[in-house]
C-alpha cells in the first residue's frame, strides 16, 4: 500500500519594514488587527467598489480647497495648511515622509489620488478605535468610514498579520470566495500583480491603496480630465 506523499511548504519569507513610515504604517495594521476584522470575502470588497468610488470622489472638494494655486497638485505647504485645517498633529519630519512616499511621481506635488492615499494613510496612523477625539476633521464621515473599509480589506488579505500581503496571502483570500484554486489562481495573481509596484513580492499597505484607486477608476478619470 503506497504512502501519503506530504506536501512540503518553503519557509515563509519575513518581511521587513524598509522606512520609518512603513514601520509605523505594520504597527497601525498590527493594532487593528487585534480587534478582529470586519470583511468576511474578497467578493465583499469587490461588491463595495461602486460605495467607495462614490465616496472618495467627495475629497475632491477637500484636495481643491487647498490646492491654493489650483495647479491640480498640492505641495508640502498646502499640505500643511490641509493638516492644520483637518486638526492632524504632526511632526515635520512625519509629513515630509508622508509627502514623499505619496508623490510617486517625485514632481513634488500630490495629485489627487495621491491625495486620497495620503488622507487614508493619516486615519490609519491617528485614527484610535474608539476614541472620537482621533477623528480627521474633514466633516465628511462617509468618508471615515469608507477609510475603515479601505483597512479592513487589507486586514482581511494579510492573513497572517505581518502588515504586509504575500502572494500566498491573496491567492488564499479570494479562493475562500471562489470555486476552487483553479479559478481563482490567476485572477489572485493578476490582482497581485497589480499592487505590487516594486515587484518585491509583498505588498504594503500603501501599495494597496494606489492599486485601489485604479480598482475603482479614480486614476481613470483624472486621466480623461487631463486629456
Amino acid at each position: 500500500m503506497g504512502g501519503v506523499v506530504a506536501k512540503i511548504e518553503s519557509p515563509r519569507k519575513v518581511w521587513v519594514p524598509e522606512t520609518k513610515l512603513e514601520a509605523k504604517m505594520v504597527e497601525a495594521l498590527q493594532k487593528r488587527s487585534s480587534k478582529g476584522c470586519k470583511i468576511k470575502s474578497f467578493s465583499s470588497i469587490v461588491l463595495k467598489f461602486p460605495k467607495i468610488d462614490k465616496s472618495l470622489r467627495k475629497c475632491k472638494a477637500i484636495f481643491e480647497q487647498f490646492d491654493e494655486d489650483s495647479n491640480g497638485r498640492i505641495d508640502q505647504e498646502e499640505l500643511k495648511h490641509c493638516f492644520e485645517k483637518l486638526e492632524v498633529s504632526m511632526v515635520e519630519e512625519d509629513i515630509r515622509d508622508l509627502f514623499s512616499a505619496c508623490d510617486i511621481n517625485d514632481d513634488k506635488g500630490m495629485e489627487f489620488h495621491e491625495f486620497i492615499v495620503l488622507l487614508c494613510l493619516v486615519y490609519l496612523l491617528k485614527k484610535e478605535p474608539g476614541n472620537p477625539d482621533s477623528q480627521l476633521q474633514t466633516e465628511m464621515p462617509d468618508l471615515e468610514n469608507t477609510f475603515e473599509t479601505l483597512v479592513n480589506a487589507f486586514l482581511f488579505l494579510d492573513k497572517n498579520n505581518d502588515g504586509f500581503v504575500s502572494k500566498n496571502e491573496m491567492v488564499s483570500a479570494i479562493n475562500e470566495t471562489t470555486s476552487g484554486e483553479g479559478s481563482s489562481g490567476p485572477i489572485a495573481m493578476k490582482r497581485f500583480e497589480e499592487m505590487d509596484w516594486d515587484k518585491n513580492g509583498s505588498v504594503n499597505f500603501k501599495e494597496f491603496l494606489f492599486a485601489f484607486t485604479r480598482w475603482v477608476g479614480i486614476d481613470e478619470t483624472e486621466d480623461e480630465e487631463e486629456s
